[in-house]
């Protein structure tokens, strides 16, 4: 019912704006006599005469004036709305929100992020950093970044990334007093610096993956943390050994201010992917954004 007012109370502005019901019809491309039955049926529900009716012309009755000071200014504001819409699926324009793990924000997304946006000052970019299993339609996201088995059956899923190799290493000053680990099983004697994952409180669990055959190591140590920076600080200080993203550590194995360990027995995850609703109708900007980030797996 909603949508048939909407539509009479359309073609009722139409007709007063033109003065005429044969010039109303032909801009809404209807026939004079459907748009006559359509001014009745909208009388008939009103239960009050809008329009009056001459062989010359039509004029708003009392009650026709009041209605057309009400209903032409909110037609137009809709109008100018969806000029507006049909504006952003021309022009890549909007915010654009994501959620992903911290080091999906600062090793997948931002790299392309920090090349894309200059290209486009239309676009915004808003990213919550969460280890969760985030439901991106009721939590009113765009998209997510997760590893492909976090990832529900029935998102589509893009590959944004390689496989993800992790890393034990410490400082030289850590190693200067200690053995090196040649096993998991070592890593006993060893400080050991945890992350503890924000959304459900566990450690991040110390796996390594040799001849086809895994192994999850118990490992203790002084300091635990919540975010990735802040271990691999811990490591560089000296506090103990770290375990995380090759990628996050190989610029300071490079410069000699880490050491890495148990290189043999790296377990490997598999890579990140975004992933978004089957049933969202994509925007220019986000469409740009997936191809960037999937151009760069």
């Amino acid at each position: 019912m909603a949508g048939e007012n909407l539509r009479d109370l359309n073609a009722f502005v139409i007709v007063v704006e033109e003065g005429s019901f044969t010039r109303a019809a032909v801009r809404l491309d209807v026939s004079q006599s459907a748009l006559s039955q359509t001014i009745r049926g909208l009388e008939e529900r009103i239960g009050l005469r809008l329009l009056n009716r001459s062989t010359r012309s039509v004029s708003p009755t009392e009650a026709g004036q009041r209605l057309l000071a009400r209903v032409q200014p909110a037609l137009q504001e809709i109008n100018e709305g969806l000029a507006q819409l049909t504006e952003l699926r021309e022009k890549p324009a909007g915010m654009i929100r994501i959620t992903a793990d911290e080091f999906a924000v600062h090793h997948v997304l931002w790299p392309v992020i920090e090349r894309f946006l200059p290209n486009y000052p239309d676009i915004g970019v808003e990213i919550t950093t969460d280890y969760g299993r985030r439901d991106i339609i009721s939590d009113r996201y765009d998209a997510g970044v997760r590893r492909g088995r976090l990832i529900a059956q029935d998102m589509i899923a893009v590959p944004v990334s390689a496989d993800i190799r992790m890393a034990v290493a410490g400082s030289p000053a850590y190693f200067a007093e200690r053995q090196r680990p040649k096993s998991p099983q070592e890593l006993v004697g060893h400080a050991c610096i945890n992350l503890r994952l924000p959304n459900h409180g566990e450690f991040f669990a110390w796996t390594f993956r040799r001849g086809g055959k895994e192994y999850r190591a118990k490992v203790k140590g002084q300091l635990v943390f919540s975010t990735l920076p802040a271990v691999l600080t811990a490591a560089l200080a000296g506090f103990g050994l770290a375990y995380m993203p090759e990628a996050m550590i190989r610029p300071y194995v490079e410069s000699g201010q880490l050491v890495e360990v148990l290189s043999h027995w790296r377990q490997t995850f598999e890579r990140y992917h975004l992933y978004y609703s089957s049933r969202r109708l994509a925007s220019p900007a986000f469409s740009l954004l997936v191809d960037a980030l999937r151009h760069q797996e």
